[in-house]
């Protein structure tokens, strides 16, 4: 059940009734609400995310950096149903279930209860419920919805979608369009919010039953505020999808294109049944039967080429002489290499016992492809075999994904292009030049938006922009925490920020996201600015996510990782992810060894231009020794 849920905490509001401070980050009880509300949900959900539309930063900061913050993707604050929707976007489980950030007593089995209720009921949504002591004195309890408190299949957002662009906002609205099962719940201070600052003064004291906290990641970051790299790659994973369009072409344009649909073989591969040798085709009934057997000698009556079958049916004792690729002849089941006949003639071939087995060096119609199995699967990247594989099959055109479009743009103050004059402080711009490279090979359609200034203003237009030129953005530049890095701000105001530091070196300033321009969308990269972190990050996180928006296979679209040996000792200290650059050739014994460049600064490009690997040191890993088995990436196939 819980692998089938993500949790989303509610807190858009605007926090009128808390002297204008957001409820979700009021302190309360030495943590902040929203972190009490994230230690009940956690341990009920698959992920959790947080739905915020302001003070992204202090929700991240609040909840670890493991934990999506997204605000609503309309304008405003439209209210929970706006922060449902934008949870919908995210959710990449089948059910999602919702809570406010203000009830920090919410019941440790209200995923469980809900999940059963719709499930029993076959419902689309299931609500909690309590019944509450009438206001009057004296008044019997009435009945309670809660509809903040539910689980609903993620399939319901192209309705919920519908229902917002009516104008209609109201949570009891919604509801009435579905299926909804209702869940009585005995302890109806479970779902007490806290609304007020009186609320929150009078609950503080107040002791309840400790809920089990939210799972920590395995071996902590040296920077709390880091999210490890393992899990910055399935948070990637979980939101992108592939680009749905396709088109159809020529095989020979379909070179280093993914393919959108399977190959399906229309013929047996081979056709018919063959030799897979050059010797003499013969019945397996017409050899040596046992050790003590004399030779036999077989009648040569004809001879089978390629393209030029024999087609008289073979009697006892007869054979044909074949080439690799003939057609058997009839009454044939067997081919015994030239190399191995004990004696050949003008008329005939002798066989001596044991040299073949009945069948042998016999190739069956569709042995390597049956008619209607799959020759190629979606996903795969079309290579130079692959075209080979399909035109042996008799097709023409295939079926590919749309090429990506990506728009990829530096950003800093202190740039030049080529050919403009390096002014005193100044740098030219070579992170453009490595992203083309990069995007290039990938076989994406490139967008160069060149240089864009530290401005707000400047970076907010530019990104506008790319929404509606292309599916991805990558930057370089703009991401860490000094004054005039604002690409993840711009990036929390037009769209959400997912993640925007990591817990890995180079490249520990990396955002990524959703960004949007009215009814355009764009995944942005938002990677360093400095010249190796642009790489590092661009290979570990970037590029996988790219080969997934491609339609790439998963198996596929990961780095492969390799072992070696460490021919010298590697310094490293726990509670990060390095990325070293590597020289990796084979010893004097076969064994893969490998050494670093030299000095690993993330300024240093020409330690990747030396590198022809890069070597992995893990999140919890320490040093390593000179003699240690190490995991590589070979830039062969990645670069």
């Amino acid at each position: 059940m819980k692998s089938k849920i993500t949790g989303l905490i509610l807190a858009g509001g605007r926090g009128t009734r808390m002297g204008r401070v957001d409820k979700g980050l009021q302190p309360f009880r030495n943590a902040t609400m929203v972190a009490h509300v994230l230690r009940r949900l956690a341990p009920q959900v698959d992920t959790v995310a947080i739905n915020a539309n302001r003070n992204l930063p202090q929700y991240q900061a609040a909840a670890g950096a493991d934990i999506v913050v997204m605000p609503d993707q309309m304008s405003g604050f439209e209210g929970p149903l706006a922060g449902l929707q934008a949870g919908l976007q995210y959710c990449a489980t089948e059910l999602l279930l919702t809570a406010p950030c203000d009830s920090p007593f919410l019941p440790a089995d209200l995923a469980e209860r809900l999940y059963a209720a719709l499930e029993d009921g076959d419902a689309d949504l299931a609500v909690a419920v309590t019944m509450e002591a009438d206001d009057e004195e004296g008044g019997a309890p009435r009945r309670q919805p809660h509809p903040v408190f539910s689980l609903l299949k993620a399939s319901l957002l192209p309705q919920l979608d519908a229902y917002l662009a009516t104008g209609a906002r109201r949570m009891e609205g919604w509801h009435k369009t579905l299926r909804v099962a209702e869940v009585m719940f005995d302890d109806a201070a479970a779902f007490r919010n806290i609304n007020t600052l009186e609320d929150l003064k009078r609950h503080e004291p107040e002791q309840t039953t400790s809920a089990p906290a939210a799972p920590a990641s395995a071996g902590m970051s040296a920077d709390p505020d880091a999210l490890p790299v393992d899990e910055a790659a399935r948070l990637i994973a979980r939101r992108i999808t592939p680009v749905a369009a396709t088109e159809t072409v020529a095989l020979c344009a379909s070179l280093d294109r993914v393919l959108a649909e399977d190959i399906i073989s229309p013929i047996n591969v081979p056709a018919y049944d063959n030799s897979a040798m050059d010797g003499y085709a013969l019945r397996g009934a017409d050899l040596p039967p046992d050790a003590g057997s004399a030779p036999v000698t077989l009648k040569i009556i004809g001879v089978a080429y390629a393209g030029r079958p024999f087609t008289r049916t073979t009697a006892p004792g007869e054979c044909v002489r074949i080439m690799t690729g003939a057609a058997m002849p009839p009454g044939c089941d067997s081919v015994l290499p030239q190399e191995l006949a004990a004696a050949i003639g003008e008329s005939g071939v002798t066989i001596a016992h044991g040299a073949i087995r009945a069948g042998a060096n016999r190739r069956f119609a569709g042995e390597d492809l049956k008619a209607g199995g799959i020759a190629l699967a979606q996903g795969k990247i079309m290579r130079p075999a692959d075209l080979g594989l399909v035109a042996s099959l008799g097709i023409a055109e295939v079926t590919v994904r749309r090429r990506l479009r990506v728009a990829f743009f530096s950003t800093g103050d202190e740039l030049r292009s080529l050919g403009e004059t390096l002014d005193t402080g100044c740098v030219y711009d070579s992170n453009r030049y490595t992203l083309f490279g990069m995007l290039a090979r990938l076989g994406c359609e490139v967008v160069d938006m060149g240089i864009v200034r530290d401005d707000p203003t400047a970076l907010e237009a530019a990104l506008r922009a790319a929404c509606r030129d292309a599916d991805a953005i990558v930057t370089s530049g703009g991401v860490s925490e000094g004054a005039a890095d604002y690409t993840r701000d711009i990036m929390a105001l037009l769209g959400d920020v997912a993640f925007w530091k990591l817990a890995m070196r180079p490249g520990r300033p990396l955002a990524f996201g959703q960004v949007r321009s009215g009814d355009d969308a764009a995944w942005l990269f938002g990677l360093p600015g400095n010249p190796v972190a642009v790489m590092v990050s661009f290979y570990m996180f970037a590029r996988p996510a790219l080969l997934r928006m491609m339609g790439v296979a998963e198996a596929l679209a990961a780095p492969r990782t390799v072992r070696a040996r460490a021919t010298e000792a590697i310094r490293k200290r726990p509670g990060r992810t390095e990325y070293q650059r590597g020289v990796v050739a084979t010893g004097a014994d076969g064994e893969a060894r490998v050494r670093l460049t030299g000095a690993q600064g993330s300024g240093i490009l020409s330690s990747m231009t030396e590198a022809n690997c890069i070597v992995v040191l893990g999140h919890g890993q320490a040093g390593v020794a000179a003699g240690e088995m190490v995991d590589i990436i070979l830039f062969d196939g990645l670069i």
